[in-house]
């Protein structure tokens, strides 16, 4: 645990050192596009923040390989080698359309092409475990097809919940620490050393994403761009066919006992199936409503627009920061949730727990049409947001001229995504210049 704790640090750091130098190198490069409809942020602001996340992966590929125990990755398995070549390739074109724009066609084809590489290295998916039928062998074909497939559609789903500063580092973050808390516990518990690959990728990936996350929070002052949405997609869909495909169940000793003890047993079998969805829950679906809203107008399903999760968020009065939390809130639920299942499948308070905080969340999702008013004699001891309209006017010394009095039960209008020179939790404001 310790070489994967100092893996993890020092990719923080690298990621974190270098992308201050980054940002500037995007400004002068020029890859600062001008503010587009779709866009949240009110200013131009450099991408290529792939760039620093690409150098934080290799220096963890690069001091795991020279850590005692780590370094039996790369002598047992070709996967580390495989990872690099296919993130390379993806980063490259990301790169590329940071800068020009390309085709989404284009980059497209670069996703195939890069999960093809990794495909001929070695990475792909031998086998799957089905319930009721046991662990199915598949041909080169089918393994290679199911590989570019999974790498395709998570690259996509990360790439298009990108919109809100800090959004997509902090739920691929989230995901990443339960795959590799999932993964450690396969490759410890059950000794099976396939694991261990999917576990370093796991805790590199936490690295790249937590060391870049302080520049790319809320205001942020660089984004990760396409080099960096589809590089930590790439990383993400490694780790998942790294366990799924190349970890033998048969291995796991679970078909003992009854068939009530048997089927229990087996949920952490089946896990791999269903973790690669849960972590990527949200994009996912996110994703599919998109390709379909889309394609309902009569657009190409490349086509951009405002209608993705988090801009409805923001559309329902959340404020940025608020709109990125709950995000945070499901995408933790989801991926923590199936990691608890497939600890203990037996036990009721793990459903009963997940639903009590699905209807938290529920709750946290209704927060911008109920304003809490705090009393008359607390109202010196709160924000001024939560205070009543007539006393917060008194006391800061506007009278009845300058701001007349409203009733408390008129219902207030929400104001528009992006309207300018409006601050608070219906818009994003202005970002100072100086920073």
């Amino acid at each position: 645990m310790r070489e994967y704790l100092l893996t993890l640090c020092i990719t923080a750091a690298v990621t974190y050192l270098l992308t201050g130098p980054v940002r500037k190198f995007a400004i002068v490069a020029g890859a600062m596009p001008e503010i587009r409809a779709r866009d949240v942020h009110r200013e131009p602001t450099p991408r290529l923040g792939g760039i620093a996340m690409f150098f934080g992966l290799c220096a963890g590929l690069l001091v795991a390989d020279h850590l005692t125990n780590l370094s039996e990755v790369f002598e047992k398995s070709n996967e580390p080698r495989a990872l690099l070549s296919g993130a390379a390739l993806i980063w490259l074109i990301g790169v590329l359309d940071d800068k020009f724009e390309i085709d989404a066609l284009i980059k497209l084809g670069g996703q195939m092409i890069a999960a093809g590489v990794m495909v001929v290295q070695g990475l792909t998916i031998l086998w799957i475990p089905l319930p009721g039928v046991g662990t199915v062998a598949l041909t080169q074909w089918q393994g290679t097809l199911l590989t570019v497939a999974l790498v395709v559609i998570t690259i996509n789903a990360v790439n298009f919940v990108d919109g809100l500063d800090g959004l997509a580092a902090g739920m691929v973050c989230i995901a990443a620490a339960a795959f590799f808390m999932y993964a450690y516990r396969i490759w410890y518990s059950y000794g099976i050393e396939a694991a261990a690959p999917a576990t370093l990728f796991a805790v590199i990936l936490m690295g790249m994403c937590l060391g870049f996350l302080p520049h790319n929070m809320h205001p942020a002052r660089i984004f990760m761009g396409d080099s960096g949405s589809m590089l930590i997609g790439l990383v993400l869909a490694a780790g998942a066919i790294s366990v799924t495909g190349q970890v033998d169940p048969d291995v796991m000793k679970l078909f003992s006992g009854s068939e009530r003890n048997t089927v229990h047993q087996m949920v952490p079998v089946y896990i791999p199936l269903l973790m690669p969805l849960t972590i990527i829950a949200i994009p996912a679906a996110d994703l599919i409503l998109a390709i379909v809203r889309r394609t309902w107008r009569g657009q190409s399903p490349f086509a951009a627009d405002r209608g993705h999760l988090h801009h409805r968020l923001l559309e329902v009065g959340h404020s940025h920061s608020r709109a990125v939390l709950i995000m945070y809130f499901w995408s933790a639920l989801i991926a923590f949730g199936a990691l608890a299942y497939s600890v203990n499948s037996a036990s009721m308070w793990i459903v009963l727990g997940v639903v009590a905080l699905s209807a938290v969340g529920l709750v946290l999702l209704l927060l911008p049409r109920f304003t809490p008013r705090a009393p008359r004699w607390a109202e010196r001891f709160v924000p001024p947001r939560y205070r009543r309209r007539k006393a917060a006017a008194v006391e800061a010394g506007a009278g009845a001229e300058t701001e007349p009095a409203v009733d408390e039960d008129e219902e207030r209008v929400p104001v528009a995504v992006g309207v300018s020179g409006v601050n608070g939790a219906t818009a994003v404001g202005p970002r100072s210049r100086t920073r």
